[in-house]
């Protein structure tokens, strides 16, 4: 694959996320643990035939192989996915993908913690700057009775920011199977959670459906275009072409619901994708020394 055709496939795959929170706004009645449930469990059928087509029919091999650092991954994108949903559904969503831009920063600080990785001086400037636009958002969302709905964004990007971590820890090439693998444990989970509380697994059809295809068509389709072009795209390029998420998706329910948000949220906003975007320049400097090399798969 051509280095174009990477860049292509990453900013499709940001551009089908972007999607997410106008299609979880579509959701009739359908409860948290219900929307958790059925957009894993079309997350979990598209992944699953990738992977079985890509395994030679052999997907349960492949499961197997990513270990226990793929099951503890599978873990942190349960909290990933219940945290932005329940922050989707209870603040708005530029509050959301703002905040969950954080990921990378949480990513960071639990390599250094559990890794051991060495910290740039770089990231730790960025992580600090990052502290500041968080601050911004979630003290505004104190005073408008928001802050479930920032506190979810952010343990959902300490959720994907555990799975990444996870990845590195197992030196896993490939996370599409431990992505559903954590489709599979969030479809236990939340079936669990609704048992406990009486809740039915089964919804209207209009809300299984919605939220079917939010897992099969945006996250999962997403997620396979992002791993095909992280062959040729360096993490931090691909970091910084991700942001079209970030970008879009209060667009599209400005355009469509005519949902706004405040100053504040896009000047804290601002200042958080700086922090993302500095980090991301300021790697791929340090990646390629300063002058052009020949690009290395994501996980080398």
């Amino acid at each position: 694959m051509r280095y174009g055709s990477g860049v292509a496939l990453v900013l499709a795959a940001g551009c089908l996320w972007s999607l997410m929170g106008l299609g979880l706004r579509q959701i009739d009645a359908a409860s948290v643990w219900a929307i958790m449930f059925w957009r894993s469990a079309g997350m979990v059928s598209v992944l699953l035939i990738w992977i079985t087509w890509t395994s030679d029919g052999r997907p349960l091999a492949v499961l197997r192989s990513v270990g226990l650092a793929g099951a503890i991954g599978g873990v942190g994108l349960v909290f990933a996915f219940a945290g932005a949903i329940y922050a989707i559904q209870t603040t708005t969503i530029a509050n959301a993908v703002f905040l969950f831009t954080a990921s990378p920063f949480v990513a960071a600080i639990l390599g250094w913690i559990f890794l051991h990785e060495r910290v740039r001086p770089a990231t730790w400037a960025a992580i600090g700057l990052a502290i500041v636009g968080m601050f911004v958002m979630v003290r505004e969302g104190l005073a408008t009775g928001e802050a479930m709905g920032n506190f979810a964004a952010l343990l959902s990007a300490v959720g994907f920011g555990a799975f990444t971590v996870t990845l590195r820890w197992g030196r896993l090439a490939d996370m599409l199977p431990a992505a559903m693998l954590g489709g599979v444990f969030s479809m236990i989970a939340a079936a669990a959670v609704l048992l406990v509380q009486g809740e039915p697994i089964r919804v209207s059809a209009h809300d299984i459906g919605v939220a079917t295809g939010i897992g099969a068509a945006i996250l999962a389709v997403g997620m396979v275009l992002y791993t095909l072009a992280s062959r040729v795209v360096p993490a931090a390029e691909a970091t910084l072409f991700c942001l079209v998420e970030v970008m879009l998706a209060p667009i599209w329910v400005w355009l469509l619901l005519g949902e706004t948000a405040s100053a504040n949220t896009f000047f804290g906003g601002a200042i958080l994708i700086a922090a993302v975007v500095f980090n991301a320049v300021a790697g791929l400097r340090l990646r390629s020394g300063g002058v052009a090399q020949p690009l290395k798969p994501v996980n080398e």
